[in-house]
This record gives C-alpha cells, sequence and structure tokens, in this order.
C-alpha cells in the first residue's frame, strides 16, 4: 500500500490523472490481435511438430521476439506491483490501472498467435519460458509512487523502442505490422506516467528529482529475469535492437528534456546533488556507448588475409 506521504500526493494529483485518462481514451484505438495473424499458415502440431528449419526470422530476430513475449507474460506481476503502487480504491488511478492491463494483455496474445501460427519459434520452448516466467514473477522492493513513475515511463518507451526496432530487423512484414501497432499501445502509456510525473515535479521538484535520477541509476529491463538474459540482451545489442546507445539517447534523453530536469530552479541541495549525479551519469553512459560502438566495428570490420 502507498504510504501517507504518497497517498497524499496521489490525491493531489488525481484531477491530473483522470485528465490525462480522459485524453488516452480519446486517442486510443481499438485494435484485435486476431486482425494481425496469418491463419493460412498454420498447421497442426500433432501432424507436423515443430522443427529448428521451419522459422523464417533469424537467430537474432528469434531471440528479440522470445525475449519480448516473456517480457510481456508478466503482466500478472506488472498489474500487482502498479496496483500496490497506486493504492486499492475507485477513482482516475484505479480507472487507470485497469485500462493498462486490459490493454497491455493484447500484446502477449498476439505475439504469441504470431509466432506459433509462423513457427518461428520452437512452441514448446516458448511455453516453458512462460512457465519459468509467471512461476518466479517480476517483483521490485516499493519504490514509492514518484520512483514508481519514473520507472514506467522510462520502461515503456524502452519497451516501445525495442518492440518497433525488432519488427523492423525481422524483415518480415507481417511482424513488422505487429510491432508497430504494440508500440503504439507502449507509446501512449509511456505519454501516461511521463505526464502525470511532469506535473508531480511541478508540485515538489526536489523530491521528484531524486526519485528520477535514483531509477535512472538503478534502471533494469523487467526482462532480466529471463534464463539466459544477459547472453540474449548482448546479442540483441550487437544487432542494434536495443544498446547503450538506443538507452541513453533514444530513452533517457529525451523523457528527462521533457521534463527540463536541467532547467528547473529553486532545488533543494538534495535535488542539486541528485541533478549532478544525473549529469555524471549520462556522460558515463557517453563514454560507454562509445567504447561499445568501437568494438562492434573492430569486431565487424573484414579482416586482411597475409599472403603466405
Amino acid at each position: 500500500m502507498p504510504s501517507q506521504s504518497d497517498t497524499a500526493l496521489m490525491l493531489e494529483l488525481e484531477p491530473e490523472a483522470a485528465r490525462l485518462y480522459d485524453r488516452h481514451d480519446k486517442v486510443a484505438q481499438e485494435w484485435f490481435p486476431h486482425d494481425y495473424i496469418p491463419y493460412r499458415l498454420g498447421r497442426d502440431f500433432d501432424k507436423e511438430p515443430w522443427t529448428p528449419d521451419q522459422p523464417r526470422l533469424t537467430g537474432v530476430a528469434q531471440t528479440a521476439f522470445e525475449i519480448g513475449l516473456l517480457t510481456e507474460d508478466n503482466l500478472p506481476s506488472y498489474h500487482r506491483l502498479i496496483h500496490g503502487m497506486f493504492g486499492a480504491g475507485d477513482g482516475a488511478w484505479m480507472s487507470w490501472v485497469g485500462r493498462w492491463t486490459a490493454e497491455e494483455g493484447r500484446h502477449a496474445i498476439v505475439l504469441r498467435d504470431y509466432l506459433t501460427v509462423t513457427r518461428n519459434i520452437d512452441p514448446i520452448m516458448l511455453e516453458r519460458g512462460r512457465m519459468t516466467q509467471l512461476q518466479q514473477g517480476y517483483d521490485s522492493k516499493a519504490p514509492g509512487l514518484l520512483r514508481g513513475l519514473a520507472y514506467v515511463a522510462f520502461q515503456e518507451l524502452a519497451t516501445r523502442i525495442a518492440h518497433r526496432n525488432t519488427g523492423r530487423y525481422s524483415d518480415d512484414p507481417v511482424a513488422d505490422k505487429i510491432m508497430v501497432r504494440i508500440a503504439a499501445d507502449e507509446n501512449l502509456h509511456m505519454v501516461f506516467y511521463r505526464d502525470i510525473l511532469g506535473a508531480a515535479i511541478k508540485l515538489d521538484p526536489s523530491a521528484a528529482v531524486q526519485a528520477i535520477v535514483a531509477e535512472v541509476l538503478a534502471f533494469e529491463m523487467p526482462g532480466a529475469g529471463i534464463p539466459g538474459f544477459l547472453r540474449k540482451a548482448a546479442t540483441i545489442a550487437k544487432a542494434g535492437i536495443y544498446d547503450i546507445r538506443v538507452h541513453r539517447d533514444e530513452v533517457l534523453l529525451p523523457i528527462i528534456q521533457h521534463w527540463r530536469i536541467f532547467e528547473l530552479t529553486g532545488l533543494d541541495a538534495a535535488g542539486e546533488a541528485a541533478r549532478a549525479t544525473l549529469a555524471k551519469h549520462l556522460e558515463t553512459l557517453e563514454v560507454a556507448a562509445k567504447r561499445f560502438e568501437e568494438k562492434l566495428a573492430l569486431s565487424t570490420a573484414p579482416r586482411l588475409v597475409r599472403a603466405g
């Protein structure tokens, strides 16, 4: 349950949450997973079992889709955490939790149907992965409202970009169309969280900046618990689907700049210290991104063959 201070903040932000919910309701488009699946390609698995030669997707694209789907599969855990962060009861906050959960639920449906019908990934591996993911769940030490909002704002944008880049990389028009559709949902979700935290920044900029910086430093994608995640994430990074450069330039910077973190005035000493830490962290990420790009360029450069 939210702390007393978080409860008071949510009450103060309730009108803004209601406004943002209404805005979302007006712009969100209804869509149906079955409209995106080429069911004509389907065959019975009991008559024709899956074999490794059937997928049309490359190994990297398969890995990206696997990570994306298993991440989406953990929706029950995410719902529990967000419901707990916003508290129980009625009102705009709970209306948003229900709407967000219902929209997110379509993502795993359409991804699994696509991968199963097209036989682009071993369905037994996917089901075992789903069982593992849901049994271990996803948890986070009650971060408080401000840190929680910061996390979901960054995470929704990160997921949007990862899904969108996965669709492009797949070289499959069907997969790309699906990822465009999912990414549109993720973007609207990000906008809600970004803007409600933007309203909180106006109420208490120092506390908000400290929470945002703490979350930036500790940020971790919810798929991190997937077996072999680090190895698979490295493969995805090398393909340019989601790497340090993408994380810094396309996820962190756009939201930080939208909040005008480096232009805020009236911060207390703790807020100023947090902002300085953020600037240093962004510089560190820039150095790491350049180093990664240099290593990648060397590893992919053609090698000279000596005449012997």
